[in-house]
């Protein structure tokens, strides 16, 4: 009999060849792998061929399973079948709920592991030339989610508006309108910032203005999820030159194009 263990796995922030060498190996020794809709499904092909795949993904709007219906197949599969690997989008760590899954198959008697994934917070802005931090423009940055787990809007966004610090949103599109209304409340109406939609992927997006004028442009760019929003001056850092080769890209004015 297999020991019934669940893999917490990173998938990265959408670029296949950003899953760590790690991570590759554990996908090809798993027996399960239930993966989320954000993981690229080019990753299973790390898997073995009898291996079983199972889509859990969560989508905004649509029906799909249920944390404690997850929850519950990661126990009966690894009971069942042995290794069960869990695919998560970016770093599980990071409001993916990762430790959340791990304490409950510990509950029910599985070992575990967890295996880091790049965050998009971070590496979906930096495909676009856009660093969190910056010598001259930002010190430090806070990544933080848009809604609580009743759907309600963060007191986390209230916080950063108040902040100079680079703020990076995930999950967040949804409540653009309000999150730019704390901001603008806030005086940082005139604030850099940028939306990036499918970041490190062919068919990624960039949107660039102030927050201000972040849901018009939005709107315009037909800009949709799964995009995260940056909140600063290190936006001013965008690299429109190479982007325009593969991105459809909307700037605010020229000096975004510039290196303050």
């Amino acid at each position: 009999m297999k020991t019934p263990r669940l893999t917490v796995l990173g998938a990265g922030p959408g670029d296949p060849e950003l899953l760590t060498l790690k991570g590759a190996r554990v996908l090809g020794e798993a027996d399960v792998i239930l993966y989320d809709a954000l993981a690229n499904r080019e990753l299973l092909q790390h898997a073995r061929p009898e291996a079983v795949l199972v889509s859990v993904g969560k989508r905004r709007g649509m029906r799909s399973f249920s944390q404690d219906e997850i929850n519950a197949l990661i126990v009966e599969h690894a009971h069942r079948s042995g290794h069960v690997v869990r695919l998560k989008g970016g770093d599980p760590f990071v409001f993916g709920r990762g430790r959340e899954e791990m304490l409950y198959a510990e509950a029910h008697g599985l070992r575990t592991d967890y295996v880091p994934g790049i965050s998009s917070a971070v590496a979906a802005a930096g495909s676009v030339g856009i660093p969190v931090t910056h010598r001259g423009a930002s010190e430090g940055f806070r990544v933080i989610t848009a809604t609580t787990a009743t759907g309600e809007l963060a007191s986390s966004v209230a916080e950063a508006a108040r902040s100079r610090a680079t703020t990076v949103i995930l999950m967040g599109l949804g409540e653009l309108p309000s999150i730019v209304r704390l901001f603008c409340a806030q005086g940082q109406a005139e604030t850099p910032a940028a939306i990036i939609q499918n970041g490190t992927l062919p068919t990624a997006r960039l949107v660039t203005g102030t927050v201000a004028e972040l849901p018009a442009r939005a709107l315009e760019a037909g800009i949709g999820a799964p995009a995260i929003i940056i909140i600063g001056e290190v936006t001013r850092l965008a690299t429109p030159a190479v982007l325009t080769q593969a991105l459809p890209t909307v700037f605010a004015d020229a000096s975004y194009a510039e290196v303050a």
